[in-house]
């Protein structure tokens, strides 16, 4: 298992301040190090960005035995072991960390020689820390341990689900192989039953995400915030957009998108035939060709997207083959391993792990490709001497590698030939069309859930199906509201990390203008995406999209033209 080989990375950068010999398994054991950076003396501009580099190498050592916890309870949520030492860690760890974390940054705030700082280097950092010393307070620690403990309830469910269908045992995500073969009854009898299974769980994922929910209120409540909302945007330090603008985000998906995105259901009704589409029509080739099979195992789909980045920029695709030899690709789909796909930086060894369900369909090159880009990212801003600035702001994050499946697409043939390589490619052009609206109901709900206090079951189950009607493209649902009403709970990003999904759509409309920038500048932009890789989360978002040939923004003029751009090409391809 991939998780064997983390013990044995290469260390290339060199420990400084935490002693090199220093093994992390409980918190006196970094208690000292704690001590000592709380004692020490800022009254120079020299001692003080030392002291800076200190913090941020102990907090890489300390967030690396974190990532592994966290890694380990995820490739198998059914080892004892690792559940226990996730609970350790975030119900005796975690607790003694953020306070002491909270009396470095009151030490950074106080220090005389703060104001002598160049602005250029530690503003975006100081901002950052100032506003993580007003979320700041005693009462919230349990409660963000005890949502921590019910995160990891929601990956044991998840995990836990299984299938049966046509004599076998199936996850999910190994279910979702039946949505793309030709046979409609077939395809309505895996649907149903999948999605029979997971409306089984949805009272005790209604009960997980009530005491989610409530809890989060409580500490937006302590804060003296007026609800989390409120909260969220702070801690995720959004400075360049509002809920007004998600709002905007929301009327322009509505107005420019969802018009391109009936027409594509159009077709696609036309296509196949039918009176009706159903849910089990969405996914299925409409000229009834079996499914796309890019690969038969993932040895197959590490080779073929190692060639697939060697083409894009031969530094990456050296980056993706060291990552394959060192074990750091965690890919095949099995029982007792949690659902999704991610991407985590050992944050002291300065490398990427990436983490996903494959199970031979095209989504899975498409998630391959998507968190390479996350990968690159980790790799590109590896230099940054602060530990804050070798990660981004979520939304460019995303643009990292929403960007690296377009570049991506010129070099399908890697998997595909002749007419399949053309199918593969307007599929993914048409899913990022048609996916715009997903990114408007998931970021909507969250708004109403947690602007509205108190907020019933019932009441946000009806919340979530008006929602659906509103950005719905012309699917027939009739005698299937149940299982549609309860369709949130399989969203792991709302019970894991609220409000984390706008920056898909952000990111989405700035991988596309990276995308037709590399359409008419070839190797300067890609250039110009690597730049900004670099910059890590050193700048604000609207340097960071313009570094990579884009702009920032989420409003009807940006989102059109791109619109425009995709249905084009799409034309030009058919």
């Amino acid at each position: 298992m991939p998780t064997d080989t983390l013990e044995t990375l290469p260390r290339q950068y060199p420990r400084e301040f935490v002693p090199a010999e220093l093994e992390v398994r409980g918190f006196d054991d970094v208690a000292p190090l704690f001590n000592q950076l709380l004692a020490a003396k800022l009254d120079t501009p020299e001692a003080l960005e030392t002291w800076l580099r200190n913090v941020s190498e102990l907090e890489a050592v300390i967030g690396e035995v974190g990532s592994r916890i966290h890694i380990r309870s995820t490739v198998d949520t059914t080892n004892p072991e690792y559940k226990r030492a996730f609970l350790d860690w975030v119900e005796h760890f975690e607790p003694r960390l953020k306070p002491v974390m909270h009396k470095l940054n009151e030490k950074f705030r106080d220090a005389p020689a703060r104001a002598k700082l160049d602005r250029a280097t530690y503003g975006i950092y100081e901002r950052g820390v100032l506003t993580r010393l007003a979320l700041f307070h005693d009462k919230n620690v349990p409660l963000e341990t005890e949502l921590a403990k019910l995160t990891n309830q929601y990956d044991e469910i998840q995990g836990a689900i299984t299938i049966p269908f046509q004599g076998a045992e199936h996850t999910p995500q190994a279910m979702a192989k039946f949505q793309l073969e030709p046979d409609r009854n077939l395809r309505e009898q895996a649907w149903r039953a999948t999605a029979e299974r997971r409306l089984a769980e949805h009272d005790k994922l209604n009960e997980l995400y009530d005491k989610q929910v409530r809890l989060r209120e409580q500490i937006a409540a302590n804060l003296g915030l007026p609800d989390y909302r409120a909260y969220a945007f702070k801690s995720f330090l959004r400075f360049d957009y509002t809920p007004a603008d998600c709002d905007a985000f929301a009327d322009a998906v509505e107005r420019v998108v969802m018009p391109a995105v009936k027409r594509s259901l159009e077709r696609r009704r036309n296509d196949m035939k039918l009176e009706k589409l159903r849910p089990w029509d969405l996914s299925v080739d409409p000229q009834g060709r079996p499914p796309l099979k890019p690969f038969s195992d993932v040895e197959r789909l590490k080779a073929g997207c190692s060639r697939i980045f060697h083409q894009v920029d031969p530094e990456l695709g050296s980056q993706f083959d060291s990552m394959r030899e060192l074990g750091l690709l965690d890919l095949d789909n099995r029982k007792g391993k949690a659902p999704g796909g991610y991407q985590s930086t050992l944050n002291e060894v300065r490398l990427p792990f990436i983490f996903m369900n494959a199970v031979g369909v095209d989504s899975d090159l498409r998630t391959l490709l998507h968190e390479g880009g996350h990968a690159f990212h980790a790799f590109a801003a590896a230099d940054q001497p602060l530990i804050d600035y070798r990660s981004a702001p979520m939304e460019f994050c995303e643009v990292a590698s929403m960007s690296m499946e377009l570049l991506g697409l010129p070099h399908m043939d890697e998997f595909y030939k002749g007419e399949e390589l053309k199918r593969a490619r307007q599929e993914f052009l048409t899913g990022i069309i048609e996916y715009f609206p997903f990114f408007a109901v998931v970021d909507q709900f969250q708004h109403w859930v947690y602007t509205h206090q108190g907020c019933t079951i019932a009441q946000r189950e009806q919340k979530w199906l008006e929602l659906n009607e509103r950005f719905g493209g012309g699917v027939d649902w009739s005698g299937l509201e149940p299982y549609r009403r309860n369709a949130w709970q399989r969203i792991g990003h709302l019970f894991w990390v609220p409000f984390y999904y706008i920056e898909y759509a952000i990111a989405q409309i700035g991988a596309l203008q990276v995308w037709l920038n590399s359409r008419k500048n070839g190797p300067k932009a890609l250039q110009q995406y690597r730049n900004a890789l670099a910059l890590g989360g050193s700048k604000p978002l609207p340097e960071l999209f313009k570094t990579a040939g884009g702009k920032f923004g989420m409003d009807a003029d940006t989102i059109k033209p791109l619109i425009d751009a995709l249905e084009s090409a799409l034309a030009d391809s058919e």
